[in-house]
C-alpha cells in the first residue's frame, strides 16, 4: 500500500490520491488502510515519502556498483538515466514523490515536511559517501550532492512541464564537469 501511494502521489500529487484509490490500486480491502494506517492518510503519505527516499538512496550504491570507473558524472548521469528512461518508456507523467509531497504539503502538515526533508537525507547520505569514494573531498561531498538531487529534482519538474526530457540531459551535460572537477588525486 505505501507504494501504490507513492506511485499515485508521483503522478497527481497528495490532493489527487485518496485512500480508495491506493487500496484499489494496491488491491487491497479498504479496510486493511484503517488497520496499517491508523494515522489515516497523513501517515500513509509520510511512508510513502520515506519509501521514496529509502528508494532513491539504495539506487545510488546500485548506479555505483554498475560502473566500471566510477565518477562523480558517471554517478549524476546514471540517476538522470533512470528518469530519462523512464520518460521515454512511460511518459513524463510522473515525478518525485517526496518532491510532490513537498509541494503539495511542506506549508500545510508538518508532519510530511519532516518526512520529506527526512527523505531528501536518506537520498542526500549515499550520494556524498559516493562522492568521497570517488575522490571528492568529504568537506565538499554533502553540498556537492545537495546540489546533485536539487538540479535533478528541478529537471524532473521542467521536463515534466515540457514534456521533454532536455532539462534532465542538460543537467547532465553541464553538471557532470563540474563534479569531476571536484575529485582530488591521490597524492596531490
Amino acid at each position: 500500500m505505501v507504494f501504490s501511494a507513492a506511485q499515485l502521489i508521483r503522478r497527481g500529487g497528495v490532493g489527487a490520491t485518496g485512500m480508495r484509490e491506493v487500496a484499489a490500486h494496491a488491491n487491497a480491502p479498504r479496510g486493511s488502510l484503517q488497520h496499517y494506517f491508523p494515522g489515516g492518510k497523513e501517515q500513509l503519505v509520510n511512508e510513502a515519502v520515506a519509501w521514496g527516499g529509502r528508494y532513491a538512496g539504495r539506487r545510488v550504491a546500485r548506479f555505483v556498483g554498475a560502473m566500471e570507473h566510477p565518477t562523480p558524472s558517471g554517478l549524476l548521469a546514471a540517476m538522470v538515466k533512470q528518469w530519462t528512461d523512464e520518460y521515454e518508456v512511460l511518459g513524463q507523467g510522473a515525478g518525485c514523490p517526496v518532491a510532490a509531497a513537498t509541494v503539495d504539503c511542506a506549508d500545510s502538515v508538518e508532519s510530511t515536511r519532516a518526512a520529506a526533508a527526512a527523505a531528501f537525507g536518506t537520498w542526500s547520505a549515499p550520494v556524498a559517501a559516493a562522492l568521497t569514494e570517488m575522490g571528492v573531498p568529504a568537506a565538499d561531498a554533502d553540498s556537492l550532492a545537495t546540489l546533485m538531487i536539487s538540479a535533478i529534482e528541478g529537471a524532473i519538474i521542467m521536463s515534466r512541464a515540457a514534456r521533454d526530457p532536455g532539462p534532465l540531459h542538460t543537467v547532465a551535460r553541464e553538471l557532470g564537469p563540474l563534479l569531476d572537477s571536484r575529485v582530488v588525486s591521490e597524492g596531490v
